[in-house]
């Protein structure tokens, strides 16, 4: 009677059915337990799970804890949700147990972890580089160190990765356009068609095509048809140790008239200057001086001190010009002189009888033009200094001479005859044994081709402030600059056109002087004026 007081009524879920109170004790007890180890796992699925390395990565769980947890997931979800947290031990065990070697146990027990653990990852796309457990809060930190210093050295390694392969020359683009996939031969063929603009773009697309885009053989068409970008009008590379996209980039400026304006030197009283460049050094007469400056690797700025002093004469330097490691000097005293750059070995000589206004020097002939009317030939060998081999009398007072590439050593012929008087020749230059420029008194300059006619120019361009021109250079292809006698102005002109295509005045009207002398390579442009050397940087405008 007593045992059946005890009872309760059937599946009402509290005690009854044979249960006694020692039974009521225990399972009170295990839900107490579970929710303590319910607890315990959030607090470390807080802590650890999600494996950045900051908090530490808590010891693997044992099956019997993970399938303790698979049972409260499926209590929790009920029967309308085991799509997604069903309520079995095996289920939960598949959520919670890793498939990696220290959970491997677990995996086992816990039946297939290792696929519930990937359907897991691929479900809810997150990485689990920690999980929970009941170890320990020293053992789980220490693991979370060695975890932070992994992600740390990964982190090292994928720099030094990047650093190398920024280091290693660009392959060729595995994917993309089939375009990159042709031969490299075919593709050079093909990049050769495209304009200068499209070129600076394809470059953009990634570094091999940077890379495969800085090819000489790409540019230098675009270089000879651009202006002083080292090439002559028949292809001869004058700069082969320049890259030829760097002097592109620097022609542009001379195009558009970009460029940087500065003083080098700088003296008291009014000269007459001439000016030769020789690599990286620049000779300048001063007064009966001829000086040498070295400049600087920037090409814009002199050293100070010069590197050697070349007198001789007793009046001013009017003209010289470097040969044969001699510099030979045309004074206004008639004398001639000739030194040697690289020592002190200087030799003057009377060569006519007003001042010599002009000379030049080839093969190891001189030849001078001088107010008397007469131009003579000398020789350069030391046995025959001062020893006049022909004389050739002129109709007027020779203020310019150049010396034929062809070197005949004979007056071939007479340049035009229909001009006014005073349209005197200033300065005169050949580009090859058929063709020659001058410009002069009659503000003109003049191409001449021997081949044409002797006669008529066959073109010419007017200084269009009806100013004299002192002087003029090229570079042997389509750039032409001239220096006017008003108010210091250097010209550009491109061949191509009859206008002209930039003017640079480089004095005013308190120091108005003509231009004397210019001289440029493919960065910088150089001229000399009465009071000082002016530059014009046009590689940093």
């Amino acid at each position: 009677m007593s045992s059946q007081g005890r009872l309760g009524p059937p599946g009402n879920g509290g005690p009854g059915e044979g249960q006694s109170g020692e039974a009521r004790k225990l399972q009170e007890g295990r839900v107490a337990r579970r929710k303590r180890r319910k607890g315990k796992g959030k607090a470390g699925a807080r802590q650890g799970g999600r494996g950045s390395g900051a908090e530490g990565k808590p010891e693997p769980q044992t099956a019997e804890e993970a399938a303790g947890l698979g049972a409260e997931a499926g209590a929790r979800a009920g029967p309308g949700e085991e799509g997604e947290g069903g309520g079995s031990v095996e289920e939960g065990a598949r959520r919670v147990v890793r498939g990696d070697e220290g959970s491997a146990e677990a995996g086992k027990e816990a039946k297939g972890g290792n696929e519930g653990n990937e359907e897991w990852r691929a479900r809810t796309g997150r990485r689990e580089d920690a999980r929970p457990s009941r170890a320990q809060e020293g053992e789980g930190e220490a693991w979370g160190r060695f975890a932070g210093a992994g992600a740390a050295v990964a982190a090292v390694a994928a720099e030094a990765e990047e650093e190398t392969a920024a280091r290693e020359p660009a392959g060729r683009p595995a994917a993309g356009s089939a375009l990159w996939r042709l031969p490299e031969e075919l593709l050079l063929l093909i990049c050769s068609y495209l304009d200068m603009r499209a070129l600076g773009r394809l470059a953009q697309v990634c570094r091999w095509l940077r890379r495969f885009t800085s090819c000489d053989l790409l540019w230098r068409r675009i270089a000879r048809a651009s202006l002083n970008s080292g090439f002559t009008r028949l292809g001869t590379d004058l700069m082969a140790s320049v890259p030829v996209k760097e002097r592109v980039k620097v022609s542009q400026n001379w195009r558009l008239g970009r460029c940087r304006e500065g003083i080098l030197l700088k003296w008291r009283c009014s000269q007459m200057p001439w000016m030769q460049l020789e690599g990286d050094s620049l000779y300048i007469s001063q007064a009966n001086f001829i000086l040498a400056y070295q400049f600087r690797p920037d090409g814009a700025s002199l050293n100070r001190r010069p590197l050697g002093v070349f007198a001789g004469h007793d009046e001013d330097v009017c003209h010289f010009v470097l040969a044969n490691s001699h510099i030979i000097s045309a004074g206004g005293d008639g004398k001639i002189g000739v030194h040697k750059i690289h020592s002190t070995f200087t030799v003057k000589y009377s060569a006519h009888e007003q001042e010599v206004n002009c000379v030049d020097c080839k093969g190891g002939i001189i030849v001078s033009g001088s107010r008397d009317r007469t131009a003579k030939v000398w020789s350069l060998a030391s046995g025959r200094l001062g020893q006049c081999l022909h004389t050739i009398q002129t109709e007027d007072r020779v203020w310019s001479i150049a010396i034929s590439p062809l070197l005949s050593g004979q007056l071939m012929t007479h340049l035009g005859s229909d001009f006014p008087p005073g349209a005197g020749v200033l300065d005169l230059m050949y580009e090859s044994p058929s063709t020659l420029l001058s410009c002069g008194y009659d503000t003109y300059v003049r191409y001449w081709d021997l081949r044409a006619s002797v006669r008529k120019c066959v073109m010419e361009w007017e200084e269009p402030h009806d100013s004299t021109l002192y002087c003029l250079q090229t570079d042997g292809n389509h750039l032409l600059a001239t220096g006017s006698s008003y108010y210091g102005v250097v010209r550009l002109w491109d061949r191509r056109q009859r206008a002209c295509l930039h003017a640079f005045p480089l004095t005013s009207t308190p120091q108005s002087s003509p231009v004397y002398c210019l001289r440029f390579t493919t960065k910088h442009l150089y001229a000399a004026l009465a009071y000082n050397l002016h530059i014009l940087d046009f590689q940093n405008p």
